[in-house]
């Protein structure tokens, strides 16, 4: 039979051969994992699918042209090298022209985008592409290498864990099944390109007879990983972050994505960046920290912009305290306006609550330990972390002029806090309204025309800004800012871009409210009482906005949910901004500052919205809906999705199994069945063949030599079949009808004396085909 083994060159044969190359198709399977990272998160989830097969696609056709060059390289060193070279060089250039059209008009490196989550910056298309080119020349390169020349178990797990530690710098999920057939070829790779060295202890089986026992290894191997009870760990990152050096560009990247800016689109809450501690807080409540205000919604690009209502100076001073608003709102101003003024008491019909008083909320003190710092992170801001309800900050480790805006922020005038500075704030709990006498105070008030009342309420305290009493004093300084801002109020902060549908349920909703406070209310609670969900892994759809949240999708983060209360709270007259910071609600004892009982940490940036109750003035409310979070998050755990995933592999492989077991026989019959139909030269050349198969006899043995192998090891004779195959091969006789049925029956004889004979021997039908 050695003479079969000179064939001419078979275009087709090559190319299947090469195409279905395993080290290729790892290959291909790692480079569609990355790419899928670096999909277009602004666009609907299955074009990132898209995006990723695209660049598998591309993987697969320039990865076997390398793939031909490394064979070439392997039998001509210098030439070979040389074209790799040029290779290298064609690729550099591809990599310089993306770089260039990426860089246009983009406002951060290449560098900085490609360590920055994702979710954090602006999708650009070629950035990626100028990663899917280094890595394709690079992972190319490293897994021939480490699989064909130099085989290497160790460099190859590195290679193989490439995907996951960029998915994991942001606490991305991998889809379920990149990650098992990551794992499936993985291993397969490396059981299939061993290099073992013959010795008296190892039994060297060849590559193609063996793929059975890899693949069956393979799947068990992923239905037991994915079935098996994975415990649930809550990992304390603490001394990993403080491992962290400050550098240049990581005081840059951390400032990208932790300083508040001058437009907004939400994206900071969809981020999936590490959750490194921020603040260390010592305080008796959970609050709202207020660090930016925005006042102009766009809805065509769904953002939100600073405008000149966030930004007018309202304080300046080197010297503390630094007064930021009154512990009663403006009700003390009003009140104490009563009491000054007998003709305004009157007017406003307010000697009643001069008798009874209103009931001043109880003024407590936050402490803040901006700690980030302390872990090799930069984060220098010019805005401080605000409380919600901030009466004064009392104290600040920084020095220099600091200043508040009418947004309600606190700034540091010409400079910047650093990352380990500190601060001290009084405030009050946000329970003003809960006192009866006091919202019956505040929606008496509303009754007359507001702008009127603001108008005789400075002039019966114009004289009180001199007020040696430090309370009086606030209160009106509290009652001045917004006296001085009203109108501008009415004309910026009543914007809802005249929508329609956002006007008809705004007045739907709040038509049987009788104060600004009830309307509120309403329109907070209208969230969480028409089914509204929090979801982090939600992609908006290019164009989606908030009238789109309210009405159609009625999924996103706080920063929807937010965004869509300002709108409605503006179109039913009341004005709104939009607030972004932290949600302080983590209890949690200090790691810096063992004082400290609460922690604030880069993932619990918030977006919030404050509304103006006319009356009282500006406070914050909450219309995010956020507890079904942990309800969806359970159910669609990583864990949970390997598990089913398990389920599937464990069934798919008790079906491959099955089929495996009965193919033996199946196919046996099938072969009998068939070659009763072709012709006899065809059939003897066919059932030689297969006892070879069936045997394991390699094809550079001659017929003669065959049968007696056959015969040795099952008693078996086929030498008429032997003798029949070389007039057939080779001396392109043709046979009658007796000589097939002779060399047929030949063949039953032998697979069946192979039957018993690995029965006899214990053997498993395994290696019958």
């Amino acid at each position: 039979m050695k003479e079969t083994n000179k064939k001419p060159f078979s275009l087709k044969s090559f190319m299947l051969r090469t195409l279905t190359d395993p080290v290729l198709w790892y290959t291909v399977l790692i480079m569609t994992s990355l790419m899928y990272h670096f999909r277009n998160r602004d666009k609907d989830d299955n074009l990132g699918y898209i995006l990723a097969l695209g660049c598998g696609a591309v993987t697969l056709v320039v990865g076997w042209l390398l793939f031909r060059l490394f064979d070439f390289i392997q039998k001509h060193h210098i030439i070979g090298s040389a074209a790799y070279l040029a290779a290298v060089g064609a690729f550099a250039i591809a990599v310089k022209v993306t770089l260039l059209l990426g860089q246009k008009d983009y406002p951060i490196t290449w560098m900085l985008w490609f360590l920055t989550p994702q979710d954090s910056v602006d999708y650009n298309f070629w950035f990626a592409i100028t990663f899917f080119l280094l890595f394709l020349i690079f992972m190319t390169s490293v897994i021939y290498y480490f699989t064909r020349v130099r085989y290497r178990i160790f460099m190859n797990f590195l290679i193989f864990i490439i995907p996951f530690v960029i998915y994991g710098k942001e606490y991305e999920k991998m889809p379920t099944l990149m990650i098992i057939l990551l794992a499936v070829g993985y291993i397969l790779l490396m059981v299939y390109y061993r290099q073992l060295k013959n010795s008296d202890d190892t039994i060297f089986v060849e590559r193609r007879r063996s793929w059975k026992t890899i693949s069956a290894y393979a799947v068990i191997f992923a239905a037991v990983a994915a079935l098996f009870p994975k415990p649930y760990i809550e990992a304390d990152r603490t001394t990993l972050e403080t491992l962290i050096s400050a550098d240049a560009l990581t005081d840059k990247l951390v400032n990208m994505l932790n300083m508040f800016r001058s437009s907004t689109g939400g994206q900071r809450f969809r981020t999936k960046v590490r959750d490194v501690v921020v603040f260390e807080v010592r305080s008796d409540d959970d609050f709202h920290l207020k660090m930016a205000t925005f006042s102009t919604y766009d809805y065509d690009e769904d953002t939100w912009n600073v405008g000149d209502l966030d930004l007018y100076y309202d304080q300046r001073t080197e010297e503390l305290p630094l007064d930021i608003g009154s512990p009663m709102g403006l009700a003390d101003a009003f009140l104490h306006a009563a009491e000054v003024d007998e003709t305004y008491a009157e007017k406003y019909d307010l000697k009643k609550y001069l008798d009874s008083g209103l009931k001043a909320p109880e003024v407590k003190k936050a402490t803040f330990y901006t700690v980030i710092g302390a872990g090799g992170l930069g984060y220098n801001n010019d805005t401080a972390p605000v409380p919600q309800n901030a009466v004064r900050l009392t104290r600040c480790s920084k020095k220099g002029e600091l200043a508040t805006l009418t947004g309600g922020t606190v700034v540091a005038v010409k400079s910047e806090f650093s990352n380990s500075d500190s601060f001290t704030f009084e405030y009050v709990p946000d329970d003003f309204f809960n006192t009866p006498v006091n919202k019956e105070f505040v929606e008496h008030l509303e009754k007359y025309d507001y702008k009127e009342l603001l108008e005789d309420t400075e002039n019966a305290l114009m004289f009180e800004k001199y007020s040696d009493e430090e309370d009086i004093k606030l209160a009106y300084d509290s009652f001045a800012t917004d006296y001085r801002y009203y109108d501008d109020y009415l004309s910026d902060l009543l914007d809802y871009g005249d929508n329609e549908r956002i006007k008809q349920l705004a007045d739907e909703l709040t038509k049987d409210a009788e104060s600004d406070y009830d309307k509120a209310r309403i329109l907070e609670s209208y969230f969480y009482n028409n089914d509204y969900n929090y979801d982090l892994e939600y992609v908006k759809a290019k164009g989606e906005n908030a009238e789109d949240f309210i009405f159609e999708t009625k999924t996103g983060v706080c920063y929807e949910y937010a965004t869509s209360m300002v709108l409605l709270a503006r179109a039913a007259g009341i004005p709104a901004r939009y607030c972004e910071g932290y949600s302080m609600t983590q209890r949690e004892r200090g790691y810096w500052n063992p004082s400290a009982d609460h922690v604030v940490t880069t993932k619990d940036a918030h977006g919030f919205p404050q509304l103006y109750i006319r009356g009282y003035g500006w406070m914050d409310f909450e219309p995010t809906v956020t507890d079904p979070v942990l309800t969806k998050n359970n159910d669609v755990s990583a864990t949970n999705m390997l598990a089913r995933a398990g389920l599937i592999i464990l069934a798919g492989a008790l079906l491959v199994l099955f089929a495996l077991f009965l193919y033996p026989r199946l196919s046996h019959k099938l072969f009998v069945r068939s070659a009763q139909k072709k012709a006899p030269a065809d059939v003897v050349k066919s059932i030689m063949l297969r006892i070879c198969r069936l045997y394991d006899i390699e094809d550079v043995n001659t017929s003669a030599e065959a049968a007696g192998l056959v015969r040795e090891r099952s008693g078996a004779d086929i030498c008429e079949t032997a003798l029949l195959f070389d007039r057939a091969a080779y001396g392109g006789e043709a046979l009658s009808e007796s000589e097939k049925y002779t060399a047929l029956g030949e063949y039953i004889a032998a697979y069946t004396a192979l039957r018993q004979s690995k029965k006899r021997r214990g053997i498993t039908n395994r290696q019958i085909s």
